[in-house]
């Protein structure tokens, strides 16, 4: 399968899909790290992909959104941005909405 169908399967799939350094319980950067506090503050059930595992997906994924830093989250299809706008959005309150709407 061409790499950017899975990265859209893996996106539409799951209501909340993370693209990460690493996984949830051993993040490998400090973006990632806060990415999944700032989810699990949230109380989000979500799927992360590790980039560091699977190369083709992380040469390709800043394409697939015209995006190119990672980590970088999913709702529901759409991509919400790196850390710093998950941050931002946590803290405003918005990132809970998105996850309970998502939920």
């Amino acid at each position: 399968m061409d790499v950017m169908e899975r990265i859209k399967q893996q996106v539409e799939g799951s209501p909340i899909v993370l693209y990460m350094k690493g996984d949830p319980d051993f993040p490998q950067c400090g973006f990632s790290q806060r990415a999944v506090q700032a989810l699990r503050g949230c109380g989000a059930q979500f799927q992360y992909v590790d980039i560091l595992q699977d190369p083709e997906i992380r040469q390709n994924l800043p394409r697939y959104a015209n995006w190119p830093t990672f980590p970088q989250l999913y709702i529901k299809g759409e991509l919400i941005g790196g850390c710093d706008i998950m941050l931002e959005l946590y803290q405003s309150g918005e990132l809970q909405k998105l996850v309970k709407e998502a939920a």
